[in-house]
């Protein structure tokens, strides 16, 4: 098939097409189930796309995201930043922009499709279960303007107390702990091995030794107990979003 004939049947441009076909863009995430319909393949784009989007992340945080998958249950802690998990597009478009001043804007989209194939695991059947310690400075904290931040907040509200998720907000009242100046996730994978991924600002630690995570998940099963309950966390999220300016 010929590049101007499948940019019809994907309704993707041609251009942006010959890009991802000669490995200098990564594909948006909703080209390869396209892609499978149009050549009858049976789900091989989808899986092609899942090597791809881990091929373009650093090597440790490569292997969190082949644990991640394997997860039966995430549990994450963030200080100043929305997780990547749970980010709304215009959240995670404005954080690349901050974080890469002098990225061009392909580089950007590709980030953005690695970013979002990242979230395809929380659709799963079955999803993993979802538990998240957000400090208020999180919430407080605008990437992009008001709208972008509704958008953002409004996610994390629907979030808050589902079948397979829960956010809790640790208010700033609450003062200093353990996990500040990062942030934390814990990953139990389907054998019930634990592992602890621990992010700074430009680095990132995999621990997989038993010990090194117990005292991690101690520090936040601590931190859970501190935190706003669900219902709380909801009311809490919902005064934040009535105060975005309109």
């Amino acid at each position: 098939m010929s590049l101007e004939r499948l940019s019809e049947v994907v309704n993707i441009s041609r251009s942006h097409l010959s890009r991802i076909e000669t490995a200098e863009a990564m594909p948006p995430p909703d080209l390869p189930p396209r892609l499978d319909v149009a050549f009858r393949t049976d789900g091989i784009f989808m899986e092609l796309y899942q090597l791809a989007a881990r091929e373009i992340h650093p090597d440790q945080f490569r292997r969190r995201m082949e644990l991640e998958a394997r997860a039966c249950l995430i549990e994450e802690y963030a200080g100043q930043i929305v997780p990547g998990l749970v980010q709304a597009e215009g959240y995670a478009r404005q954080q690349f922009v901050v974080s890469n001043p002098k990225a061009t804007s392909e580089e950007i989209e590709q980030l953005m499709a690695a970013r979002m194939s990242r979230q395809a695991l929380l659709h799963a059947t079955p999803p993993p279960d979802l538990s998240l310690i957000l400090d208020e400075a999180a919430l407080r904290r605008f990437f992009g303007g008001p709208a972008v931040m509704r958008a953002q907040v409004t996610k994390l509200e629907a979030l808050t107390l589902t079948s397979n998720s829960v956010v809790q907000v640790l208010p700033v009242e609450h003062g200093g702990h353990a996990l500040m100046g990062g942030t934390l996730t814990l990953m139990t994978l389907k054998d019930g091995a634990q592992v602890a991924y621990e992010e700074a600002i430009t680095t990132g630690m995999l621990f997989e030794d038993v010990e090194a995570v117990r005292e991690r998940q101690r520090a936040y099963d601590l931190l859970r107990a501190c935190a706003l309950s669900p219902r709380d966390s909801a009311a809490f999220i919902r005064t934040v979003l009535e105060g975005l300016p309109t």
